[in-house]
């Protein structure tokens, strides 16, 4: 079934018209309905987003941002047929939901063949995790250590979208809008999503399980978790949160923030809404705090921390300011080494590093 806007006649003019234009009507099957408004559209876009997850039930986000892509794209053209293009997007996100239902809430997952596995959690917006998780893949991997990196965000937004020099030449097909691809950064493999639709909402992010590569042996696993914390700590049974979830061997997610009083207010709003899942015992809280553009808390800044984030602040990990990262973000280049010698000891203490580590890094192609 397709919808497109069609201009009534003209008829005369009234109050209406003269203010907003001749009112249009949403034809759907060339069937005109009653005068649509944006309400209308929301209403047919959500109902279609619902109708393509079929019985799965989709989170209320990921109908949002589906409605509003399809109706974006309505608008610019790009999406002749708006309610197709929503029931696609509702279909992706099922389909990624029904992969990892878990028989209980607090079932742990297993975290077998990941290796040691690094979610990395941003606090705040740009707080700088993509940062964070490129640091910790580049320090392993120069360490001779076998890394995969997780891009797990919507590539559109992602901030590892160029840290891989070419794009590899391996995919593998979730669904028929949606998959993941394999490239290389340096020696770290790099996987991220790609879709054919317009963006790929949290629940389309495929459960944990879906991106182990066959790649023997994987000593560790650093995962940029994306889509905004407060919005991956909001469910941790699915999407981008499935990070999160508690499981056997223990996961060491990170917790990134800026050294800013706005980044830590923000970063305690993230823990508190994780709280009830760690209290039911379904997922597990950051392990470790990193602040990035500092080398030591600013004076007045770590009173701005609430009583969930307070305690983490004593052990912070500071990645100090590169202006020229500031600038250019993470790019195919490993990054620069005082970066990575501000994560070398929490890897260290971690055992994640071999004892070669300790001598002069090799910079890799």
């Amino acid at each position: 079934m397709s919808a497109q806007w069609q201009e009534p006649p003209v008829t005369g003019p009234s109050v209406r018209q003269s203010r907003r234009g001749p009112v249009r009507r949403l034809v759907v099957g060339n069937r005109p309905s009653s005068p649509a408004t944006v309400t209308d559209l929301t209403a047919a876009l959500g109902a279609a987003t619902r109708r393509g997850a079929g019985p799965v039930p989709v989170d209320r986000v990921d109908v949002e941002e589906s409605t509003a892509a399809a109706a974006r794209g309505h608008v610019a053209g790009t999406a002749l047929d708006p309610t197709s293009t929503a029931a696609r997007m509702g279909a992706a996100a099922a389909a990624m939901t029904a992969l990892d239902l878990p028989a209980g809430i607090t079932d742990p997952v297993s975290w077998n063949g990941f290796g040691a596995l690094i979610p990395v959690l941003s606090g705040s917006p740009g707080a700088g995790a993509s940062v964070v998780a490129a640091a910790l893949a580049d320090t392993l991997q120069t360490a001779g250590r076998c890394v995969l990196l997780v891009d797990a965000a919507d590539p559109a937004r992602s901030g590892l979208a160029a840290a891989a020099e070419v794009e590899g030449p391996w995919t593998s097909a979730l669904t028929p809008d949606l998959s993941l691809r394999f490239s290389w950064r340096g020696q770290a493999l790099l996987t991220r999503l790609e879709s054919t639709l317009p963006v790929i909402t949290p629940g389309m992010v495929p459960p944990p399980p879906q991106w182990l590569p066959e790649l023997d042996p994987l000593h560790v696993t650093v995962v940029d978790i994306g889509h905004d914390g407060w919005r991956a700590a909001a469910n941790p049974l699915a999407g981008p949160g499935g990070w999160l979830r508690l499981g056997t061997p223990a996961q060491r997610p990170l917790l990134v923030v800026r050294p800013t009083r706005p980044s830590l207010r923000h970063a305690e709003q993230v823990l508190a809404r994780l709280e009830p899942w760690v209290s039911a015992g379904a997922a597990v809280n950051p392990y470790q705090l990193v602040v990035v553009g500092a080398k030591r808390w600013p004076a007045g800044v770590v009173g701005a921390a609430g009583r969930r984030l307070e305690p983490m602040t004593e052990t912070a990990v500071f990645v100090p300011h590169d202006e020229e990262v500031q600038v250019a973000g993470v790019t195919a280049e490993l990054l620069p080494d005082r970066l990575l010698d501000a994560v070398t000891p929490l890897l260290t203490r971690w055992n994640l590093l071999p004892d070669a580590a300790g001598r002069p890094r090799r910079r890799l192609r």
